[in-house]
């Protein structure tokens, strides 16, 4: 995607063709900085401090710490180390896994002396399969756009609410929940995008805003409590948002304030849809609500802000009580029933075991194995 008028991604090989570059979103919306990924290690930092974030661009930055991780060392306890380091760098998101199973299966054959160029090689396949999957997502959940625009409302604004941050940032290029709108916005189409500030870490107000600001699509920042506000006075036309994880039942993983989107859509009758890529899909997970950990991050993401003073300068503040207990649960989950449809690179699915398997079988394998 485009920051004034310039195409980035999120995560890229650097010209010194090992090294790797990343946006470091921790320092936005106030701070372009590009950081520079030159170990093992400095991937698994930059996933767990979440100097990258969101499912599938952490699956991508996994995948190249296990390319750097060869260039160090390519013997087998060289590749199960890199493995057991990078899998814990966050709990939740399912594409983590995925991404270093994928890279493990690929290396495991191969003679050590070989597997430093054929860990990047796969590390530059899983990237580009990110792009070529948030393309077929924006492709089918644009014909909900269209849908909304040729029945109810045409020549006017389709107004899209979203949470979290869904958008190229989270992924290596055009976005999950963001996929469609993007689309949609180069089509012409007039689409105006509501965005939920998402506390406590605020990836709504800090990253979807800045990336549709620099894309030039139109947007509002709200507070997360706004939502069910405008839907209630026909102000939102759709809701879509991304996931971390979904379970085989059609449950949704996603940032905690998800949940309760989707009991405000349902109560006023918005569609309320997910956008995923197929590695999001999690068979071995029977039932969401049961069986996915929910990670607990630290107080202080709940108990400090950090923005832009009136003489530009940066400042953390604290905004809560010293001595007041926090709880910062990160994730919660959607139950299926209040999904509307799933958008995924091979069309938009019912939320159900049946419609997942059908159309994408070989994720069941993959959980199998």
């Amino acid at each position: 995607m485009k920051v004034d008028g310039k195409h980035f991604r999120s995560i890229w090989r650097e010209r010194d063709g090992w090294s790797v570059g990343a946006i470091d979103q921790r320092r936005l919306p106030h701070e372009f900085v590009v950081a520079r990924l030159a170990s093992c290690d400095d991937a698994a930092v930059a996933i767990r401090d979440m100097l990258v974030r969101g499912a599938p661009l952490i699956g991508a930055t996994a995948a190249y710490g296990m390319a750097l991780a060869m260039r160090e060392d390519a013997s087998d306890a060289g590749l199960k180390r890199a493995y057991d380091t990078l899998v814990v760098a966050r709990p939740t998101a399912i594409n983590l896994k995925w991404a270093l199973d994928e890279m493990r299966a690929s290396l495991s054959p191969i003679d050590p002396v070989e597997r430093a160029e054929a860990a990047y090689a796969r590390a530059d396949e899983i990237a580009e399969q990110d792009v070529e999957i948030n393309r077929g997502i924006a492709a089918n959940g644009l014909k909900l756009i269209e849908a909304i625009v040729s029945s109810k409302k045409p020549g006017d604004v389709v107004n899209v609410l979203t949470h979290c941050n869904a958008g190229w940032l989270a992924t290596v290029d055009w976005g999950t929940a963001t996929a469609p709108i993007y689309l949609a916005h180069e089509r012409g189409i007039k689409v105006h995008v509501w965005v939920d500030e998402t506390r406590p870490r605020n990836q709504g107000a800090s990253l979807t805003a800045w990336e549709l600001g620099h894309h030039g699509v139109a947007h509002t920042v709200i507070p997360d409590n706004t939502g069910g506000h405008l839907m209630q006075h026909g102000m939102v036309d759709l809701a879509i948002v991304g996931t971390d994880r979904v379970a085989a039942n059609g449950d949704v993983c996603n940032k905690i304030g998800t949940y309760l989107k989707a009991l405000a859509a349902h109560d006023n009758g918005v569609p309320f849809y997910v956008a995923l890529p197929s590695p999001t899909i999690d068979f071995a997970v029977n039932d969401g609500l049961r069986d996915i950990p929910i990670e607990q991050r630290s107080g202080a993401e709940v108990t400090d802000m950090t923005g832009r003073t009136a003489d530009g300068r940066l400042e953390t503040v604290r905004i809560v009580p010293d001595g007041s207990p926090v709880a910062n649960y990160a994730f919660d989950v959607t139950p299926a029933r209040l999904v509307t449809g799933l958008i995924t690179e091979r069309g938009v699915l019912k939320p159900d075991r049946a419609s997942l398997a059908a159309a994408f079988p070989e994720r069941i394998t993959a959980a199998v194995e």
